[in-house]
């Protein structure tokens, strides 16, 4: 589940109270309406934010983003609650980002799979392992880059990771972890320690950033490096 800030405006002396909100769009699978449980007075802007589903991508390539709607339950005064829709602007263009990202991605991995590899070995203040591509379907896969996370620093060997041509079925480049910091309080926040991002194209086309998260025995030992890296074991 994801979020998007709506506005709203009141240019009213009447505060409006809204129930719950939720957006309605083809491009997007609809999720049950939200509770707002909040009051609006006169205002020129006010932000809810309003949760949204799953892009609906198709593997036939990057569909348009359909027009959206915001259906909410308002009321003023003592009045019970009555159904009201805003239409959004369309195209609007957070939504039509949000489509070419999230169907960009769901294209790469139709042709591809990315992981992280199964053997991974330390080497005094570094641990060595390689980043998988496994292909599904044809195309010509380029690595471009791969980040860091709040918690791992990640060089490479060459420029970019590698290019899995129209003829092979799998790629393994090799990357190198470090400890982006060693002090105890950003070890304990580990939200963002494995959300690794990956520059993918596909067939020379548009880059899209893939995240790309170890299997949960990799973490465990990843968490023990870098304890050990950072002499806090």
């Amino acid at each position: 589940m994801h979020r998007m800030q709506v506005a709203v405006r009141n240019t009213t002396d009447t505060p409006v109270y809204f129930a719950d909100a939720q957006l309605v769009t083809p491009s997007f699978a609809t999720l049950p309406p939200e509770k707002i449980d909040s009051t609006v007075k006169r205002t020129e802007r006010t932000d809810l934010q309003i949760p949204y589903g799953a892009a609906n991508c198709s593997p036939q390539g990057l569909p348009e983003v359909q027009p959206a709607t915001v259906v909410a339950h308002i009321s003023t005064g003592s009045e019970p609650p009555r159904k009201v829709v805003f239409p959004l602007g369309h195209p609007d263009p957070l939504l039509a980002r949000l489509v070419r990202d999230e169907c960009t991605e769901f294209l790469i991995k139709q042709v591809v799979s990315i992981e992280f590899g199964p053997e991974w070995k330390k080497s005094g203040k570094v641990m060595r392992g390689d980043l998988v591509v496994t292909r599904h379907r044809p195309g010509t896969v380029a690595l471009n880059e791969m980040g860091g996370t709040t918690h791992y620093n990640v060089t490479t060997e060459r420029k970019t990771l590698g290019v899995l041509d129209a003829t092979a079925q799998r790629l393994e480049a090799p990357i190198e972890l470090t400890p982006a910091r060693c002090d105890p309080h950003s070890l304990g926040e580990a939200k963002k320690a494995f959300l690794f991002p990956v520059r993918v194209s596909i067939d020379g086309g548009e880059e899209q950033v893939i995240t790309v998260v170890p299997p949960k025995p990799l973490q465990n030992r990843l968490i023990a490096y870098v304890l050990e890296a950072c002499g806090l074991s």
